[in-house]
């Protein structure tokens, strides 16, 4: 009886495999992706012009936003690349891949990595967005965020240097975090946070007092906080304070629907955390535009109220196809709510104890905690040094992300036996071309909401 046990536990868990061949598997796919095949920025053979994409990318989006989104997009290159992961996904999908697959975060641009608190009131940093997440090729990514670091320093005025010197020693950092998670028990890698020491580990000492200022900002960013600004009590219940346009009101049928799908979002989350949340009640529902790439999805704050005073606000946003799904193989998400909490969950060290899915009104929605001691490092204000340290962090940051999905020591194989610096170099090469690339397109956008073609609303101050 006991010999069956252990037989089918060996079963479950897989044949152990010795590191040697696990390395080898990696460093034979170097006879057929050489490291320098990585420069080559390749363009889709039925790429859309830009106008052709943004209206295709608005489709369902609530039309009265699409101008917001647009002049959001207009103010630089790089905020045109943050609203534009479709367009350079069919592009990398035009060009080299080893073969290795990870749970992709499919918008690693430098400002989708953010501060965050940990359930026990940690600061760390990592990936917090996870949108267009689908397992793809682990160098659609990393190309993303070495592309977002040149454009982020030209836009905040780094030299040339400079902005390949981020670029290279991002990848440099991405390597040597998959060697080192390679080298190191499973369990250690497995729980590897992105804190402070880590800004030690890649040499980005010079990113420690940003990273300090933002861990001290993200500290007061919280639902309390939040709620002490912009809610009152009316007399009969505590409501939200809106703020037209970006904070409005809701009809009553929008509300009575979010409210309607919560249980079925309480019964995504784990056990324990069920009995957590239902503990509050609902105060009231209100509609919040989002970011860049989000502008014009559907996204609504709920207002909880627990303990006496104690407020939480719980963030239900809108959750579409990943952009990424025309290009890679994989099947449709059942729902795309389910798709970006798994891949928050595989990716994330720690992620938000309360995210989870749900559908209002046939729609798909993620549900998380709005402002979880949330905060950033806006790449753009950075100087030379610090986007150079910035890029060390990301990178390895990045390589922590991808290893929950990817054996590090495939990887580490592919890396292996030097010529490291060839591929530090090719994908910088790549990223100053579809930096360049990303300019024109910016260009064109320009053009086209100049002569009429499409709206734009350019916000005075945000």
């Amino acid at each position: 009886m006991g010999e069956r046990v252990r037989a089918k536990a060996a079963a479950a868990l897989g044949r152990w495999v010795e590191p040697d061949e696990v390395y080898s598997q990696g460093k034979a796919l170097r006879s057929e992706v050489d490291f320098k095949a990585h420069r080559a920025m390749s363009l889709a053979d039925a790429r859309p012009s830009v106008l052709e994409y943004v209206r295709a990318s608005n489709e369902g989006r609530l039309e009265h936003l699409v101008p917001l989104r647009i002049g959001r997009m207009l103010e630089n290159p790089f905020a045109f690349f943050r609203g534009s992961a479709g367009l350079q996904a069919g592009d990398l999908a035009a060009g080299c891949a080893t073969g290795l697959h990870a749970q992709l975060c499919g918008d690693a641009h430098a400002a989708n990595f953010g501060l965050y608190g940990t359930p026990e009131g940690q600061i760390v940093m990592d990936i917090n967005d996870f949108d267009e997440t689908l397992p793809g090729p682990w160098e659609w990514d990393l190309k993303r965020l070495v592309t977002s670091l040149v454009l982020a320093g030209r836009v905040g005025g780094v030299s040339d240097k400079g902005c390949r010197d981020a670029a290279e020693d991002a990848v440099d950092a991405y390597r040597k975090t998959i060697r080192h998670l390679a080298e190191i028990p499973f369990m250690d890698s497995w729980t590897a946070l992105g804190d402070e020491s880590t800004l030690s580990k890649v040499k980005a000492d010079d990113l420690i007092n940003d990273f300090s200022k933002a861990a001290e900002k993200s500290r007061r960013n919280t639902s309390a906080r939040f709620a002490a600004k912009w809610t009152a009590h009316d007399g009969e219940k505590w409501r939200f304070v809106t703020n037209p346009p970006t904070f409005t009101e809701v009809t009553q049928k929008t509300a009575d629907a979010v409210v309607g799908a919560l249980p079925s979002y309480v019964d995504t989350l784990r056990e324990s955390r069920r009995n957590l949340i239902m503990r509050y009640g609902v105060s009231d529902v209100a509609f919040r535009v989002v970011g860049t790439g989000s502008v014009g999805l559907r996204n609504y704050l709920v207002l909880l109220h627990g303990n006496g005073t104690e407020a939480l606000v719980l963030q239900v946003k809108e959750a579409r196809q990943s952009a990424l799904q025309p290009f890679l193989d994989v099947d449709p998400a059942k729902h795309e709510g389910k798709r970006i909490v798994h891949g928050a969950r595989l990716v994330q060290a720690e992620t938000d104890i309360l995210l989870g899915w749900t559908t209002v009104e046939g729609r798909h929605f993620i549900v998380r905690q709005f402002r979880n001691r949330k905060g950033e490092i806006d790449a753009t204000t950075l100087k030379r040094d610090d986007l150079d340290d910035y890029g060390r962090f990301a990178g390895a940051l990045l390589a922590r992300a991808h290893t929950r999905s990817l054996d590090p020591r495939l990887l580490a194989g592919y890396f292996q036996n030097g010529g490291g610096n060839d591929l530090d170099e090719a994908f910088a090469k790549y990223a100053f071309d579809y930096a360049d690339q990303t300019e024109a397109d910016h260009e064109d956008l320009t053009k086209l909401v100049k002569a009429g073609k499409l709206p734009a609303h350019v916000e005075e101050d945000r």
